[in-house]
């Protein structure tokens, strides 16, 4: 059963349990499927992972009004959106945690084969298309970022490794003023 049709049975659950809050949460998604389903240039249907994209946009947005209530310090209203966000997140995957999320991307960047941040823009573009729906794309370029930089500096600590090995304190010494480090 694909998502279109897991919403509607969940709105007649909804319905009938006099759920407020879930019903109308679920007529809201159920409304933005039916829109996507017939936009123009549509094909009359809603893939589930077009139907994922709406879903996860849909909750980032009830998550950013909620901090700007709690800012403005409305908190009932921040605690509505707050709801809706945990009813559409029920229909998305499972989040990746810090670790399995470090994990992709560490093996993205081998597949890849990036070396600096100069290739982060390739990173971005296989990370973005296989994390999609498993973690927010902030997440994904603050890591990748990271990551990046942190291969850049194992690199670098690398070559002054080896220039020692090879008895040349002279060049550790014009690589270190190259970088300003001195």
């Amino acid at each position: 059963m694909d998502l279109f049709e897991t919403v509607n049975g969940d709105i007649k659950k909804a319905m009938l349990a006099r759920d407020h809050t879930r019903l109308e949460t679920l007529r809201g998604i159920k409304k933005e499927f039916l829109e996507a389903k017939t936009a123009k240039g549509s094909d009359g249907t809603l893939s589930d992972d077009n139907a994922l994209k709406i879903l996860a946009k849909m909750a980032k947005q009830r998550k950013e009004t909620a901090e700007i209530y709690s800012s403005q310090s409305r908190q009932d209203l921040a605690d509505a959106e707050l709801a809706e966000a945990a009813i559409i997140e029920e229909y998305l995957p499972k989040q990746l945690s810090e670790e399995e999320l470090t994990a992709a991307i560490k093996e993205i960047i081998a597949q890849v084969g990036a070396t600096s941040p100069k290739d982060m823009g390739k990173v971005m573009g296989v990370a973005s298309k296989q994390l999609s729906g498993k973690a927010e794309g902030r997440a994904i370029s603050a890591k990748v970022k990271d990551l990046l930089n942190q291969y850049t500096i194992y690199i670098y600590i690398a070559m002054l490794t080896l220039a020692v090995i090879k008895e040349n304190p002279e060049a550790v010494i014009e690589r270190l003023k190259v970088k300003n480090f001195d």
